[in-house]
């Protein structure tokens, strides 16, 4: 594959291509596009009671953008529920480049001083592209999406691209459209304005949560 620079893989974001790696191990990558296109609807996040209860505790500090390495780096990490990973170091050269420019994001989980859950993506006008979650602590990750749907909510995105619906995202609201359903909607946002620092509630739990499931923000 040609050289890959950050320039090239915004464009390429914008045309509904993403690059993967086959392993860690692996140097090369090469471009995706599904013809069946995973988005989580920023109006149809499910969070269960359970969820809802971790992030009304505020089991977690959520912080954003201060360990973006940290994030991709445990994102990448092999555990025991996940034996191979795709994401490989030129994965985490191009997007930690493109972190250092402004336009890809980590929403990240604290607990004692310690990363233990997050996620990271792109941000291209009124969209944001999830790449990757990673949990070392019940619930880290979810909380963390939690946070992310309500910043994106307030900050006047449209879209929330999962690349791949799997049944972890599916039980949090995750569904599929045909890769041409999946164009007409993102292409008109991505010369949106949105704001992805507007959103200063991270630590208020009721308003995270009527930001991201207003329908059941009381519940």
């Amino acid at each position: 594959m040609s050289t890959i620079t950050p320039q090239i893989l915004l464009r390429a974001y914008a045309a509904g291509i993403f690059p993967m790696a086959e392993s860690a191990e692996d140097n090369a990558l090469y471009w995706v596009e599904p013809e069946e296109r995973g988005i989580i609807p920023l109006d149809g996040l499910k969070v269960s009671q359970s969820l809802r209860k971790s992030v009304r505790r505020k089991s977690f500090e959520i912080r954003i953008d201060t360990d973006f390495v940290g994030v991709i780096s445990q994102c990448a990490a092999r555990t025991a529920d996940r034996k191979s990973t795709w994401i490989n170091a030129r994965i985490k050269s191009l997007y930690s480049q493109l972190h250092k420019i402004g336009c890809c994001h980590s929403v990240e989980a604290w607990q004692d001083g310690q990363l233990v859950g997050g996620l990271y993506g792109v941000r291209i006008g009124a969209v944001f592209f999830g790449e990757s979650m990673f949990s070392r602590v019940t619930d880290a990750s979810k909380v963390a999406l939690v946070h992310l749907v309500a910043r994106l909510n307030s900050g006047g995105f449209k879209l929330l691209d999962a690349q791949f619906v799997n049944p972890h995202l599916e039980r949090l609201g995750a569904v599929t459209m045909p890769k041409a359903q999946y164009h007409l909607m993102m292409e008109p946002l991505l010369g949106l304005d949105a704001d992805f620092f507007g959103f200063e509630d991270d630590d208020d739990p009721e308003r995270v949560l009527a930001l991201a499931c207003p329908a059941r923000a009381m519940g």
